[in-house]
């Protein structure tokens, strides 16, 4: 009995003991990430570092920084930046030497100049998006980093802009190479892969939610499936700077980037296709629709109605070649199925274009995948501003922001003021594109520089002083290095610990004699740390335009280019589609689900419009739509139904025996499905129309 009370005692510690072993297991495998990119950013730093030392550059801190902003806990992200970093320190290089060249004696100039080019920077960067952006902030603080170095403690440029250039470009060359080259021989990239089972996982939800729709038609009057497609466009739109990361990784992606943008552009297709289907249903009698969405079904292949079982792999992922295959032939019989309503022949027609965005993303699968039939290049993708007034509020920031430093600097005859410019440049060119989050990041980074200046100076003061070999300098700089790039790698407080680890490195100034002088330390710190601050006031005393402002000015261009489109006949489809996808993209995360579906149905009705006018000549009913179109235009839908359906019921005269009656019929579809839009959100589309 003595050995039974025993046992039950130890079985308990046993258990506790097991469960802590999992745990700790657990913690492990999640710090194990984390401290490997710490270590990688250690080594990228360490290593451009090194180069620059050996080769006695005059500020070699310019390479370990370079590096240390490079790294990325991606590889395809850190080999996309530093590639834009290459192209947007060489455009800030050649312009700081152009603006040297037109104002060589001139401050004042100069430095006005220099505020203008930080403001163009930011409207570009505002309009771009994810690296390229970055390389348009690059280009503006890159100019002010050199300014700094010829402007010097009190004065205008000293001519030595060119020479400079050289330097800077060559030490931030340095880090970008040494980064790219550790964190390539480290990390050999699944970015591709990541991005495939993203693709895959939409095409799932989207061929689940749609079968959703279609197979309890007339048991319901309303869209159960209307908050899964809203946020399906979400996911979709999240997408783009996943596939810029995949793009890093690969030359081959690079080359195919435009199938990669074809492919967020078809699923965008497919969920507006699948809006008008779930709209046509719910506004069909229930026996009706009951018998059309059979009629669909039946001409939708099996295999992409079926579910997997759990634990078997996805198709979409698996055999993506073969489900394109069936995606392709079930679209070709739904636009040969015979129809005799015009209902039946949109929801054929919108149904086979579900299927034919699917086939546009299940291209990018096979292509990230490695399966055959590879794709072409495609059409490159053109840019589409979603609306100019953000990109001018942040370019009069900058403008403000770096001239306000500027005459600080002049006023004060601050020896480091300089320096400050430069960190309120830093600070006010890369956050302004994040808008609504830009004060909160900006806040953080401020934070971080504290903290980071803190860290530094027990490295600088407490710990170099003891070491006197480059080994030795190294294993210091990577006891504070590591583990603040393994809580970069961390989704809590990023920006505190991204300026922890970027302001790190010229901080210390590290140099091939070390000087440890901490009264200039301090001044840079201050130099720093003020510029920092100045760059997040910014945001509060200029504050980006609000989420809820933002939307309603996308939605009031949204509707406007709607009515320029239906009063203007030569309005190409690529345009159209691409402007609406940049504002449907730009739509801020606090937009209203019927905000989004605004855009989106606004979308749809542009494309019926350009198609129903490459059928008008054909059947001779150009005046009638134009007429229709004409009340559209001037924000009268009741009106623009009322002549679509007199339009209709001309078209329905035709005889079944002539031969343009097949045609005529989808013409009908496509006034059916802009009517049920215009009805459906008609207070949308009469907005602004005069009394």
């Amino acid at each position: 009995m003595a050995d039974a009370i025993d046992q039950g005692e130890r079985a308990p510690d046993r258990g506790a003991a097991a469960r802590w072993e999992a745990e700790a297991a657990n913690a492990a495998r999640a710090a194990g990430p984390p401290l490997l990119f710490g270590l990688r950013l250690w080594a990228s730093v360490c290593l451009a570092l090194y180069v620059a030392f050996w080769l006695e550059l005059d500020n070699a801190y310019w390479a370990g920084t370079s590096a240390a902003i490079v790294c990325q806990p991606h590889l395809g992200a850190s080999l996309r930046k530093g590639w834009y970093r290459l192209i947007g320190t060489l455009v800030g290089a050649v312009a700081i030497v152009i603006l040297t060249a037109c104002f060589p004696q001139d401050r004042a100039a100069f430095l006005i100049g220099l505020a203008l080019w930080g403001a163009a920077c930011a409207l570009v960067a505002t309009l771009l998006h994810n690296f390229a952006a970055y390389a348009a902030a690059l280009a503006g603080y890159t100019a002010a980093i050199i300014a700094s170095d010829q402007l010097g403690a009190t004065g205008g440029p000293n001519g030595d802009a060119f020479m400079l250039a050289i330097i800077r470009v060559s030490e931030i060359w340095i880090g970008i190479v040494c980064a790219g080259i550790v964190l390539a021989g480290t990390d050999f990239g699944a970015a591709p892969r990541r991005l495939a089972a993203v693709f895959a996982a939409v095409l799932a939800e989207i061929v689940g939610g749609f079968g959703a729709t279609l197979a309890p038609a007339g048991s319901t009057s309303s869209d159960t499936q209307q908050p899964v497609r809203r946020q399906l466009v979400r996911k979709v739109v999240a997408l783009d700077p996943v596939v810029d990361e995949a793009i890093g990784e690969s030359s081959t992606l690079r080359y195919h980037s435009p199938v990669l943008q074809a492919a967020r552009e078809g699923l965008l297709a497919a969920l507006t296709a699948w809006r008008s289907v779930a709209v046509r249903l719910t506004r069909l009698p229930d026996r009706v629709a009951r018998e059309e969405a059979d009629a669909l079904l039946r001409n939708i292949p099996q295999q992409l109605r079926s579910v997997p079982s759990p634990g078997e792999p996805s198709p979409w992922m698996a055999d993506p070649v073969g489900m394109r295959r069936l995606c392709g032939e079930g679209a070709r019989k739904l636009i040969a199925m015979p129809a005799g309503t015009p209902s039946l022949r949109l929801l054929a027609d919108q149904t086979a274009r579900v299927l034919v965005g699917l086939i546009h993303a299940l291209d990018a699968v096979a292509l990230l995948t490695g399966k055959p039939d590879r794709p072409g290049p495609g059409r490159r993708a053109r840019l589409h501003v979603a609306d100019w007034w953000p990109a001018f509020v942040n370019a009069g920031r900058a403008f403000a922001m770096i001239g306000a430093a500027e005459l600080f600097w002049i006023i004060t005859a601050w020896p480091n003021g300089a320096f400050a410019i430069t960190f309120t440049a830093i600070v006010v060119l890369l956050l302004s594109p994040r808008a609504d989050e830009a004060y909160a990041l900006a806040f953080g980074f401020t934070v971080g520089i504290g903290l980071g200046t803190v860290g530094t100076a027990i490295v600088a003061f407490a710990g170099l002083p003891l070491v006197e070999t480059f080994v030795g300098f190294s294993i210091v700089i990577g006891l504070y290095l590591i583990p603040v790039g393994a809580l970069i790698a961390q989704p809590w407080q990023t920006a505190v610990f991204i300026a922890m680890a970027y302001n790190f490195v010229p901080l210390l100034a590290p140099a091939n004699q070390m000087t440890y002088d901490t009264v200039q330390f301090y001044n840079a710190a201050l130099a720093i740390a003020g510029g920092s601050a100045a760059g997040a006031l910014s945001f509060r005393l200029l504050p980006p335009i609000s989420p809820a402002m933002r939307t309603r000015r996308l939605l009031a261009l949204a509707l406007r280019d709607l009515r320029r489109l239906a009063a203007n006949p030569r309005r190409r489809r690529e345009d159209w589609e691409g402007g609406m996808h940049s504002r449907i993209s730009a739509l801020p995360n606090a937009a209203e689900p019927l905000q989004r579906a605004q855009v989106v149905t606004a979308l749809s009705v542009g494309s019926e419009i350009i198609n129903l006018r490459r059928i008008a000549p054909r059947l001779g009913f150009g005046p009638e739509l134009d007429a229709a179109l004409a009340a559209l235009a001037e924000g009268d839908s009741a009106a623009a139904n009322a002549r679509l359906a007199a339009l209709d019921r001309r078209l329905g005269s035709l005889p079944d025996s002539d031969p343009q009656t097949p045609l005529a019929l989808r013409a009908r579809a496509l006034i059916l499905g802009i009517g049920d839009a215009l009805e459906q959100h008609r207070a949308y589309f009469d907005e602004g129309a005069p009394a």
